[in-house]
């Protein structure tokens, strides 16, 4: 356990917010965690599942919570940061989000929780799932994870400390960034992909049947294309200023094969392929060694 933040409160009980409360409560010397859910069907479900402090009443949530966890999507944080201080979040809480953008946290949420002495430290546990909900959470969806941590400025002091021990603990491995640096560095290793793979299930599965004849790189390629149409939308829209110049960079690098295989030049199709397996290999060797360049000490 994190002697720095016994009580625990997650607000959101979709798949990074139930993962965590289940992760937490595996721990050897556990935090008491709150479990925020919208609905109350939700909370009981949660308590199905292990989830014991898990509960409908917000204010009950966030009762002496020492560390407070937004796990809700990007769009909706400033409604309920400002319901959680109206219902009594204390002034002594560090509050962080899950979000997959982070300009937008800070500007929004940093000057609404200051302005009642609450530090807010963006996180990002880059942990997600095709799936969604409390049905596709797993105790140990953090272990191996990277947890991008952002702040403004320098430092982020003895609580930004604390905060990537929690983590940590968790099993992620750890950086920090500045927002516009987080923003930009995940349009290219999360955002385009998933576009990428959208595009690869509209065009490869125009007739879905043909996916029965298909193997695992055609399983492979699309699989992110299963997720949430709703949530990514709010997020690729949300990031679009960082998304564009790599998406305009992949139709150009698009374009290239397509003129290639126009002259069938060979050669010249084998060097573009080469390119791109180079880096690729590289990722699975870091992968498999553990090896994560961006890990803080």
């Amino acid at each position: 356990m994190n002697a720095d933040f016994p009580n625990i409160s997650i607000l959101g009980s979709g798949l990074l917010g139930g993962s965590l409360a289940l992760a937490l409560a595996a721990q050897a010397q556990a935090p008491r965690v709150r479990l925020w859910a919208r609905k109350a069907q939700t909370a009981a479900d949660a308590r199905a599942l292990g989830i014991d402090g898990a509960t409908d009443d917000l204010k009950f949530a966030i009762e002496g919570a020492d560390l407070a966890v937004l796990c809700v999507p990007v769009g909706a944080m400033p409604a309920l940061v400002a319901a959680a201080i109206e219902a009594g979040l204390p002034a002594t809480c560090l509050v962080t989000d899950v979000g997959s953008v982070k300009q937008a946290p800070h500007r929004e949420l940093a000057p609404l929780l200051a302005a009642k002495g609450i530090d807010f430290i963006g996180s990002h546990p880059m942990a997600g799932s095709e799936r969604n909900g409390l049905s596709a959470t797993s105790a140990t969806l953090f272990e191996g994870a990277a947890c991008l941590l952002t702040h403004e400025g320098e430092t982020a002091g003895p609580r930004g400390m604390a905060l990537e021990a929690f983590w940590q603990s968790v099993g992620c491995h750890t950086a920090w960034m500045s927002p516009a640096a987080h923003d930009a560095l995940v349009a290219r290793i999360s955002h385009l992909p998933h576009l990428i793979a959208a595009s690869a299930a509209r065009v490869c599965l125009k007739n879905p049947t043909d996916g029965r004849f298909g193997g695992g790189g055609l399983r492979d390629t699309t699989r992110v294309a299963s997720g949430n149409p709703d949530m990514w939308a709010e997020i690729v829209t949300e990031n679009r200023a960082a998304l564009l110049a790599p998406l305009r960079e992949t139709i150009a690098d698009l374009n290239t094969i397509l003129s290639l295989l126009e002259n069938g030049d060979q050669q010249a199709t084998l060097q573009w392929l080469a390119e791109a397996k180079q880096p690729r290999d590289t990722l699975q060797s870091m992968h498999a060694q553990k090896k994560f360049p961006l890990q803080a000490g």
